[in-house]
């Protein structure tokens, strides 16, 4: 039987948080932050078995670069206590296959987000066998990401 879990959050530098290192732990890759200097490397992290970056259709080539787009994010956003992205973490059934669970995932960010004109850095994670995966999606633009490229 499905298990919910449902939990949203924001990224914000009020609490020393970065997109960029956020997202390079979601994704499980090695990121440079441009405004600060510091490179996040977590391409020892395990149980990262998926991750893409769905944008809506309008969205320019560069949103699709991990690299490109948080620390495009990280720059429109110039308030020390600004609220940089979302995060939101769902539990995905166990019952379904991988592929299955990826489909429901990318239909439910393209619903929900996509539709709003919002990027999303997906991210599924099975770092514990026994636990449903958790995905990480979406890690998104706070500000309306239209202003990032209009």
């Amino acid at each position: 039987m499905a298990i919910y879990h449902f939990h949203a959050k924001m990224v914000s530098r009020a609490k020393g948080q970065s997109t960029v290192a956020a997202a390079a732990y979601r994704s499980a890759s090695k990121l440079h932050e441009a405004s600060t200097g510091i490179t996040h490397d977590y391409t020892h992290k395990r149980g990262v078995e998926h991750t893409e970056i769905l944008a809506p259709e309008d969205a320019p080539a560069w949103v699709f670069d991990r690299h490109a787009l948080w620390n495009t994010v990280e720059a429109a956003e110039t308030r020390k206590d600004a609220q940089v992205a979302r995060e939101i973490e769902v539990g995905l059934p166990i019952e379904l296959e991988d592929r299955e669970q990826v489909a429901l995932l990318r239909d439910f960010v393209k619903r929900e987000f996509l539709a709003r004109g919002m990027v999303a850095d997906i991210g599924i994670h099975r770092d514990n066998p026994g636990n449903p995966p958790f995905p990480h999606p979406p890690h998104y633009p706070r500000s309306h990401p239209r202003r990032l490229w209009t």
